[in-house]
């Protein structure tokens, strides 16, 4: 019978249900009660309808449901629409239900409703009863807001922050603020990496130069050491989280407006074909697209250079690291959604993001003997006014913990955390509720980039380092601290990252990284 169910959710449109948009009426047991409006989801526990008193939750249980939108209640079937980014929802969040099946002793079969719609139908495999249905929209992250802001998703799957005219709507609309822990999360990382053609003999580029190809200020491959060639550009289409990033992350500092040239391509994916058939074009692709091409490494006048890599993009020291986001409005999702959710921030589903060619936000150790190459970098990029005593006081500090991959950045001239952070602050607040650091010590060091006096960078870096501690204490409610060790230092501009001759290399030059012993 699976031809039949198909072809009855092929019938439906995307979003319709027989929920939306029907008239029910709620009355209390005694009749001296009653709601009238239009049902716009149940959760298995509560109606939530628009009524002339605006959206109201209502609890199931003491109220009867009159009405040809009112739900089965013995077999209630939970449903939930997902809506944004293609390179989540072509292969990450697809991979995350069916994690969450297995997990939960579902099944889980996928249905196809369209080019760009398809649906999960979760059994359960000892009741073979239907028990949700994941409806997926994957287009693109502009799309996923829209779908949000008119009610037509749940969950929207984004690949760069919700913009402040989004974020101002979705308020209005009474949906939370979605910057808020619980209405917004990082689910895994990306990165943007330029990319050539592997017969390209050039193989760096600095961020700044990066701005200037993009801009239209830089046309000749021989202006970046290659051949005597036109630079040809592709790139994501602008309505992309991937593109509107892009612009955000590399055109914004520099800026720069992107040039009239660039050839723009619907799905990402499709950037890296056209590279690859291209032996003078430049992309930007994401970092678990980029094929058979081959990745620039970003490096600055200073000499520093960095490649993306998993190691560099869970730490965020490559300084194009790209967030991917879920964005949950202020309203009561079905349990199993709930479920679903919860399940995203777990050791299993770091697995599957890791698997799915994605960069995962468990934390990591690093011991200080695997981080030579940054301290030589200390030694190298140290000038007159960071001494030896810094130095050696730093290391005699550092010398036998290990650093974790969880990093805190802040927005640009703000003390506020940027979204990744705050994002990790919940990441390491869990990890303290559940023991994992128990009778150790950790200590949040701050550094800072090279700009003004030693002295006050380093003072600088310190308040940074007591903000992410009050931040993460704040968050962490049901700790005992009397059983962790938690401090702060700081050592200001000693221990770089990058150039500081640009905003890419003093962006992630400021920064409270995280040690433990």
């Amino acid at each position: 019978m699976a031809w039949v169910r198909a072809a009855i959710f092929a019938a439906l449109s995307f979003w319709a249900t027989a929920l939306t948009a029907q008239d029910v009426t709620l009355t209390s047991p005694d009749g001296q009660v009653e709601l009238s409006g239009t049902l716009l989801g149940f959760d298995g526990e509560f109606y939530r309808i628009e009524t002339v008193y605006g959206e109201l939750t209502v609890d199931g249980s003491g109220v009867l449901c009159d009405g040809p939108a009112c739900p089965n209640l013995q077999d209630f079937v939970a449903e939930v629409s997902i809506s944004g980014s293609a390179t989540m929802g072509s292969v990450l969040m697809p991979a995350l239900i069916e994690g969450f099946a297995l997990r939960n002793d579902y099944s889980a079969a996928r249905l196809s409703i369209g080019p760009s719609n398809f649906v999960y139908e979760l059994k359960d495999n000892s009741t073979d009863k239907t028990v949700a249905l994941f409806y997926f929209h994957v287009s693109t992250t502009d799309e996923g807001f829209a779908d949000l802001l008119v009610n037509d998703a749940d969950i929207v799957m984004a690949l760069r922050e919700i913009r402040p005219d989004e974020r101002q709507r979705a308020r209005d609309a009474g949906m939370g603020d979605m910057t808020d822990a619980n209405r917004s999360r990082v689910l895994a990382l990306d990165a943007m990496v330029p990319i050539v053609s592997p017969s390209n003999p050039v193989d760096q580029i600095s961020p700044q130069a990066l701005a200037r190809v993009f801009g239209g200020r830089i046309t000749n491959w021989q202006e970046l050491g290659g051949a005597d060639a036109p630079i040809t550009l592709h790139l994501p289409g602008a309505q992309t989280g991937l593109g509107q990033t892009v612009e955000d992350e590399i055109m914004g500092p520099a800026r720069l407006a992107f040039a009239d040239e660039i050839v723009r391509h619907p799905r990402p994916r499709e950037v890296v074909d056209a590279v690859l058939a291209d032996p003078f074009g430049l992309g930007i692709a994401s970092y678990a697209d980029t094929g058979n091409t081959r990745s620039l490494t970003l490096t600055g006048t200073c000499g520093f250079s960095l490649s993306a890599a998993r190691g560099t993009i869970k730490t965020e020291d490559y300084p194009l690291t790209a967030p991917m986001f879920l964005y949950v409005p202020a309203r009561r999702l079905p349990k199993v959604a709930r479920e679903f959710l919860a399940f995203t921030r777990g050791a299993s589903a770091q697995i599957v993001i890791r698997r799915a060619g994605f960069i995962d936000q468990a934390p990591e150790e690093i011991s200080i003997n695997d981080q030579g190459y940054r301290f030589a970098n200390a030694v190298t990029a140290a000038g007159p006014e960071v001494s030896l005593e810094e130095l050696q006081r730093m290391t005699r500090t550092l010398y036998g913990m290990a650093r974790l991959t969880t990093s805190f950045r802040f927005e640009a001239g703000s003390v506020r955390l940027d979204a990744q952070s705050r994002s990790n602050v919940q990441q390491l607040a869990r990890a303290l509720e559940q023991g994992k650091y128990d009778a150790r010590q950790i200590l949040l060091v701050g550094f800072s980039d090279g700009d003004g006096p030693a002295t006050a960078n380093r003072d600088i870096a310190l308040r940074r380092a007591e903000a992410v501690m009050r931040a993460v204490t704040t968050a962490a409610e049901t700790v005992n601290f009397d059983r962790i060790q938690m401090g702060v230092d700081a050592f200001g501009e000693a221990l770089p990252m990058a150039c500081d001759d640009s905003a890419w290399g003093r962006q992630a030059n400021r920064r409270v990284e995280v040690w433990v012993r």
